[in-house]
């Protein structure tokens, strides 16, 4: 199966983070600290969700980074979507003539309803089902030094 990139990782994980804190607004520094994870590649990630709409950075004092629309209505199949593109388990399934069997290849119709079927999982699925509103997100990290 392919591997998500990081922007895409990133990108779940500020969504998760800012629907874990809906009350208020989030700066791309706690989350970086809290992630463990570069500022600037957060900040890409940020970036895009914002031209996608997934999320409003707001400027200034009081400024920060906050869901656009509810954690409800955020399938995270649009998510993935949107940062990678439409994910293929093999070239065939999307581009004609990549290869010699393409034409009479009964394999190429099983990975094409793979995909088929993971993309409808993941737009079945929403944000806010994955993370609660108000619930606190654990650092594992944490758990693993106590």
């Amino acid at each position: 199966m392919p591997v998500l990139s990081l922007q895409t990782d990133y990108s779940l994980r500020i969504l998760m983070f800012l629907a874990a804190n809906e009350d208020r607004r989030c700066q791309i520094g706690e989350i970086a600290e809290f992630f463990v994870i570069s500022r600037d590649h957060l900040a890409k990630a940020a970036r895009r969700l914002g031209q996608a709409g997934f999320i409003r950075t707001i400027r200034g004092i009081g400024g920060g980074l906050e869901l656009a629309r509810p954690a409800s209505d955020i399938r995270l199949g649009d998510v993935i979507q949107q940062i990678e593109g439409r994910l293929a388990l093999l070239d065939c399934t999307q581009t004609a003539g990549v290869c010699h069997i393409q034409p009479g290849c009964k394999l190429k119709g099983v990975l094409a309803r793979a995909e088929q079927l993971q993309r409808e999982y993941l737009n079945s699925v929403f944000l806010s089902e994955v993370v609660t509103a108000g619930e606190d997100l654990v650092q594992l990290t944490t758990l693993a030094s106590g």
